[in-house]
């Protein structure tokens, strides 16, 4: 009983190390991109056109300099894809969760090519209307 104790004792000094140092990792606040003027583009079909507000969330304050350096840029890629879809499709909840992640990987790609790096963590829809 008494070597289980002190195995267990030894065991728990030995880990604590470990505990304290993923307890001391600091997750850093999220920090947003908001694009303005909303965005509107004409669909390729399934209706007359789409109008969204998008926004870019991040956790390096590097990166969002230059999501805003390059935020033209960003906006055309955004834009073109926007361009492409069919209304029907993103009328419904599945659709606009399958655009928001294709602009997510379209963002963080477009990003990439200019600033050679992409930390762009996730984007969200704030409004979305399809006509």
């Amino acid at each position: 009983m008494r070597s289980t104790t002190l195995l267990s004792l030894i065991f728990l000094l030995l880990c604590s190390p470990l505990v304290i140092a993923e307890d001391d990792e600091e997750i850093q606040p999220a920090l947003y991109y908001e694009f303005t003027p909303p965005f509107i583009a004409n669909l390729k079909e399934g209706g007359r056109y789409v109008r969204c507000d998008i926004q870019l969330m991040t956790r390096d304050e590097e990166a969002l300099a230059m999501i805003t350096l390059h935020a033209a840029a960003l906006r055309h890629h955004l834009l073109l894809l926007l361009a492409e879809q069919d209304g029907k499709t993103i009328k419904n909840a599945k659709g606009k969760e399958s655009l928001r992640k294709k602009s997510l990987i379209t963002a963080n790609k477009a990003l990439a090519e200019i600033a050679k790096e992409a930390k762009i963590e996730a984007l969200f829809f704030t409004s979305f209307f399809v006509q």
